[in-house]
């Protein structure tokens, strides 16, 4: 009798176990779907016109960008804005990005460069750089992105005309990331996927909900709204400033919302599988607010939902199979529309296991180099990981 009890246990746990993975999955999927339906595109605003173009502060950091950088300048210098500035700050660059940025103020009468020597104790580089940049700006709103951000032309005043129509204070939006080989690929499109997992972009604008979100090729606000968030002071040590931004934005009261921008904005992230690895060692345990039960809960959600079923489909039977293949196919479809979103083949989808092992490691390394180093190296600069905590918004 005992082995035919556990072996009944056992078969009770992997179909109540299934089950749940299913369902998860299914509550996903539907919330995919409410994103898809209520997300609005940039595109479906037209551009705002002169007279409700308030005066923009176009706010980047730059730190050795030599490479990316006259491609992003190049944009920067077509965007159809009439009352734009734009200040781009050198912090502390050891190659050509200075003087790209000076020859670059030297023809384009909008832009201003300007250059940190040193960097004060207390703050990252970034967001040093991009309070810097706000202390040198005057519009009435601000405009933080990237060093390697690519706008079209009319990008701006979609975003302004987006902006007024809903009311917002604060808008941030989610671009194209451009990628190249079948490894980027999979990397990035699952990290997409575990974005989506792990913020709520569509509950952003209830103020009811605690969901926030900040991606930092585009987050456009009020001054004043900015300056009664805290600024870049309050975000003095935070590595994931971008995101952390619209949550002090969003605690603070304020209107805020996410749209999606798709080629209106285009970053190439990281150009690589292997660069893209290394390049997130800073951030992943930072997105973990440096907690190892945290990082521990992450990895065996990732595993349990993205690989387990994968596997196991091949050694289940009857009723326990098919919830299984369910869950498969509940969460391909999840993954499918993240696809769709981010404008690549939904054949991805079946990258699903891969992604979610390689996005593991990938965390588990950010954690095992921070914490035997005690604290990050950010462009050649290293910060406490005792100070890193401190600074946790």
């Amino acid at each position: 009798m005992k082995p035919i009890a556990a072996l009944f246990t056992w078969h009770f746990c992997g179909l109540f176990g299934f089950f749940l993975i299913a369902l998860f999955w299914f509550w996903q999927d539907l919330r995919g779907l409410r994103s898809a339906l209520t997300l609005p595109r940039l595109k479906s605003f037209p551009p705002a016109a002169d007279a409700d173009c308030p005066r923009i502060s176009l706010l980047f950091a730059a730190r050795d960008e030599e490479v990316k950088l006259p491609a992003a300048l190049a944009t920067l210098a077509q965007i159809d804005y009439p009352n734009l500035e734009i200040i781009g700050v050198d912090d502390r660059s050891s190659d050509s990005t200075g003087r790209i940025l000076d020859e670059f103020a030297r023809t384009h009468p909008r832009f201003r460069a300007v250059h940190i020597a040193e960097l004060p104790p207390g703050w990252l580089g970034k967001t040093h750089a991009l309070q810097t940049a706000y202390e040198n700006s005057s519009g009435e709103w601000l405009l933080f992105t990237d060093a390697d951000v690519r706008f079209v032309p009319d990008a701006v005043r979609r975003a302004m005309r987006l902006a007024k129509e809903r009311e917002l204070d604060h808008l941030t939006l989610m671009g194209d990331v451009e990628m190249r080989g079948f490894w980027e690929t999979v990397l990035v499109t699952f990290f997409g996927m575990a974005f989506y997992l792990g913020n709520n972009p569509q509950g952003m604008s209830n103020k009811r909900s605690s969901a926030y979100a900040g991606v930092g090729a585009f987050q456009l606000l009020k001054r004043a709204t900015y300056e009664a968030s805290g600024t870049h002071r309050r975000l003095a040590m935070e590595v994931i400033d971008d995101m952390k931004l619209g949550k002090i934005v969003k605690q603070a009261g304020f209107w805020t919302a996410a749209a999606l921008a798709e080629d209106a904005v285009t970053v190439r992230w990281h150009a690589g599988a292997g660069n893209l690895i290394r390049g997130v060692t800073k951030n992943f345990f930072a997105a973990m607010s440096y907690s190892l039960p945290m990082v521990a809960v992450a990895v065996s959600g990732l595993l349990m939902v993205c690989v387990v079923p994968f596997f196991a489909v091949w050694f289940l039977h009857g009723a326990v199979q098919w919830i299984c293949l369910a869950a498969i196919i509940l969460a391909l479809c999840f993954h499918a529309g993240v696809d769709a979103v981010m404008r690549v083949s939904f054949l991805y989808a079946l990258t699903m296991p891969l992604g979610a092992v390689l996005l593991c490691y990938m965390l588990l390394r950010s954690t095992v180099i921070t914490l035997r180093d005690g604290g990050v190296t950010w462009r050649d600069t290293f910060y406490r990981l005792e100070d890193l905590r401190r600074g946790v918004v």
